[in-house]
Parts: structure tokens; C-alpha cells; sequence
């Protein structure tokens, strides 16, 4: 007598069924680490092209400018006529950007000069980050 070691089709619906309860679970605290490291990385990228744009103006001795272009998600690093440097952080990172200026300026000595602060909104979700260029050229992060 020979007997067969198979499953059933209701012993391999439950394995489905707890599988896509466990999926379920398991879900949204992933979906809430992706978002925290994506507006994260966007926010290391965004003072990356403020420090780039810090950096031109100090070597090169000349005024650099910084765009920030929420609808495209993007920040663009201008020295002079020549953009310097893309950085695409929507497109990388899918994340959406909202500024309290559309530009910060910089001076050939690296200090910031023009308007006020320039507040610059990183978000995924529910994750959000703030970077924040002082008048004088600063940036932080909060």
C-alpha cells in the first residue's frame, strides 16, 4: 500500500489566505521605511547641490545660482551661464518638492545674498523633510 504525500486544495487555500494576511501586516511599516529613506536620501541630495553651487562660487570665484523646479521635482546648479549640475530627486527618489523661493543665489565669496531664507519641503507619504538655506548661504536640514 503506497501512500501519497500531497496537499490538498483546502490545505493550499489556508497557506494563501495566511500568506496574504501576513503580506497585509507586514506592508505598511515597509511602505513607511521606503518613504522615510527616500525623502532622506532626496534631502542628502538637495544639501549636496546646495554645497555644490556653495563650492562653484568659491573656486571659480563667480556667482552661482540654484533652481529649484517643484513641478519637474528637480534642482538645477547654475554658475553663470553653464549649468553645473541636474540633480532629479523626484525622478530618483519619488518624492515631491515644495520651496518658499523658486532660486537661491550665491556670491564669488560662497555667501548667499538676495531675498530671504528659502525653505525647501522634501515629501513621500508621510514623510517629510526640511531643508532650509539661510540668507547668508547656510543650509540646514530638520
Amino acid at each position: 500500500m503506497s501512500l501519497r504525500a500531497a496537499l490538498s486544495l483546502v490545505e493550499l487555500l489556508l497557506v494563501l489566505v495566511i500568506v496574504g494576511l501576513l503580506t497585509t501586516l507586514a506592508l505598511p511599516p515597509y511602505i513607511t521605511v521606503r518613504d522615510r529613506a527616500s525623502v532622506n536620501s532626496a534631502a542628502t541630495a538637495a544639501v549636496a547641490a546646495f554645497d555644490a553651487a556653495r563650492a562653484l562660487a568659491l573656486t571659480r570665484g563667480r556667482h552661482a545660482a540654484v533652481r529649484i523646479d517643484t513641478l519637474a521635482g528637480r534642482i538645477v546648479v547654475h554658475g553663470g551661464v553653464d549649468t553645473i549640475l541636474r540633480v532629479p530627486l523626484g525622478a530618483s527618489w519619488g518624492v515631491r518638492l515644495s520651496a518658499s523661493r523658486d532660486s537661491s543665489a550665491l556670491a564669488p565669496d560662497g555667501l548667499g545674498y538676495g531675498a530671504a531664507n528659502l525653505s525647501l519641503v522634501i515629501t513621500r507619504g508621510a514623510a517629510a523633510e526640511t531643508v532650509i538655506v539661510s540668507r547668508l548661504g547656510r543650509v540646514t536640514r530638520r
